[in-house]
């Protein structure tokens, strides 16, 4: 591949030219050259499976199959299995082999996702893999050769993970040969427009592209994007819905971030309050084309003076909003659970992983670490 088709290649592939993306691109032409593994580090949402993708294109190993695995996502009992394989009758429900991920990823490249959420006893297993280059399916005694390029990513820290003993050391460093890490999306925000276009161009509706105006781009890069590209991808895909072929204003822009809003709040105590915001966004919304005055009757207009930098006593600051309220929805959970955090985990229906950052995020878990039921569920 020449030079210039791999510049063409990585332009297509991560969209936007600012510093921070220009040193990404740097990174991965280096990853693309090598062998080894890699970490990919970064919030979620900010697209660390689309930079292991461009890893993949640009490698040697392009033409092999290119396999993801949300580690996550795999239910405890069978991670052995899904990764490394097992036979026929190896247990109750096996009723034929079954080809492990890393097998099926032979001469080509895996991608580790939500490396951080892998079971324990896993990742001893994982690390010998990667230590031998070699799987046994579950139930068998066949030592099968694989040649796999392993790419990991996750959200978490891993040095604090290590530090709390729910993450090996030892397989950190075998995974973190070449460290990559994809910034969030408001330490780039200069790429917001570029991004947008993109979303727009790839919008599969028949129906005619919003156009957002200059002050709905001042509006896009003011806000603080807490679910990164993933959050802006879909407010685009709603302004394709609710704007087809209109022009999309500042006072629009907040409306359709404020909807995110109002549905992630919809399991906490408040969700009542959360479905009148929500209708009142859609709403004005619907009324937008024919009575601009509508829009400006609704409590948006004051969020968007929050995003201004205007000085309104009575403005609410979008994302200290939604920080205070994810804040008080992992108290009050807490509370009503006893502090048994698997049981509020499940009560708003997230992970219990992901509950117990969230805590730490919040310095929840300080407060009550002189609990015991706290600290054994923890």
């Amino acid at each position: 591949m020449t030079n210039e088709n791999l510049e063409a290649l990585l332009d297509a592939m991560l969209i936007g030219n600012s510093q921070k993306m220009q040193q990404l691109r740097m990174l991965i032409k280096f990853a693309g050259k090598c062998n080894s593994s890699i970490m990919i580090t970064g919030p979620s949402g900010s697209g660390k499976e689309v930079v292991a993708n461009a890893i993949h294109t640009i490698s040697q190993r392009s033409s092999g199959p290119n396999i993801t695995v949300n580690c996550g996502a795999l239910p405890e009992q069978l991670v052995e299995s899904e990764l490394f394989g097992h036979e026929k009758g190896s247990f109750t429900g096996a009723i034929n082999k079954h080809v492990g991920l890393f097998e099926q990823s032979n001469n080509g490249t895996i991608f580790l996702d939500e490396i951080g959420d892998m079971p324990l006893n896993m990742q001893v297993k994982l690390l010998r893999v990667l230590e031998t280059r070699i799987v046994n399916r579950v139930g068998g005694n066949q030592n099968i050769p694989i040649d796999v390029r392993v790419i990991a990513a996750t959200h978490k820290n891993l040095g604090d993970a290590i530090q709390s003993k729910s993450f090996r050391e030892d397989l950190f460093y075998r995974l973190c040969v070449v460290p990559i890490e994809v910034p969030a999306l408001n330490e780039r925000k200069e790429d917001i427009p570029a991004l947008v276009n993109h979303f727009l161009k790839n919008q599969t509706e028949t129906n005619a592209a919003p156009i957002f105006t200059d002050e709905a781009y001042a509006t896009l890069q003011q806000y603080e994007w807490p679910g990164n590209v993933r959050e802006l991808r879909n407010v685009v895909e709603r302004a394709g819905v609710f704007f087809s072929g209109q022009a999309v204003q500042a006072q629009d822009v907040v409306m359709l971030i404020q909807s995110d809003i109002a549905t992630a709040m919809r399991n906490s105590t408040t969700s009542q309050t959360a479905t009148n915001q929500s209708i009142e966004t859609y709403q004005a919304l619907d009324t937008r084309s024919n009575d601009m005055s509508a829009i400006k009757q609704t409590p948006f207009e004051k969020t968007l003076a929050s995003i201004q930098g205007k000085t309104d006593n009575n403005v609410v600051d979008l994302n200290a909003h939604l920080q205070n309220e994810e804040r008080r929805i992992i108290q009050h959970a807490l509370e009503t659970s006893h502090g048994v955090v698997s049981r509020a985990a499940r009560s708003i229906n997230i992970k219990r992983t992901t509950f117990i950052d969230k805590m730490h995020k919040h310095d929840i878990g300080k407060q009550l670490q002189n609990h015991s039921v706290m600290e054994t569920a923890l």
